[in-house]
C-alpha cells in the first residue's frame, strides 16, 4: 500500500467516524441516555484522525512531491482549524455543548467529502 493509497483509504474513516461522533452528540442533546464518556473519547478519536489525515497529506506533498489541488488542501486546513474552533467554544455555550460538536462533526464529515470529490 502507497502512502496515497493509505491517504485515499484513511478519508473515508475520517468521513464515518465524525458522521458517528456527529450524530451521536446531537442525539446526547436530546436523549440524557447518550450522553457516556464514551462520546467524548469518539469525538476525541474522530477529530484525531483528521490530524492523522493532513499529516498524510503533508508527506504526501512534502516528502514525494505529489502535486495537490489548491482547495484540497484549503479544505484540510480549514478541517484542522475548524476542530480548533469548536474546543473553543465548548465552555462559552455549555448548554448547546451538544450541538456544537453534533453540528461540528457533521460539518468536519462534510469538508472531508467535498476534499474527496476535488481532483487530488
Amino acid at each position: 500500500m502507497t502512502l496515497r493509497d493509505l491517504h485515499v483509504d484513511w478519508s473515508w474513516v475520517v468521513v464515518v467516524t465524525n458522521a458517528v461522533a456527529g450524530v451521536w452528540a446531537l442525539g446526547a442533546h436530546r436523549w440524557a441516555p447518550l450522553r457516556h464518556p464514551a462520546m467524548w473519547w469518539f469525538t476525541i478519536a474522530a477529530e484525531v484522525t483528521i490530524a492523522v489525515q493532513v499529516a498524510l497529506g503533508v508527506a504526501l506533498v512534502a516528502a514525494q512531491g505529489y502535486e495537490v489541488e489548491q482547495f484540497h488542501a484549503f479544505y484540510g486546513f480549514v478541517a484542522l482549524v475548524t476542530v480548533g474552533l469548536v474546543y473553543s467554544y465548548k465552555a462559552q455555550i455549555d448548554p448547546w455543548r451538544y450541538v456544537l460538536y453534533g453540528f461540528g462533526g457533521l460539518f468536519l464529515m462534510g469538508l472531508a467529502i467535498r476534499a474527496m470529490t476535488l481532483p487530488a
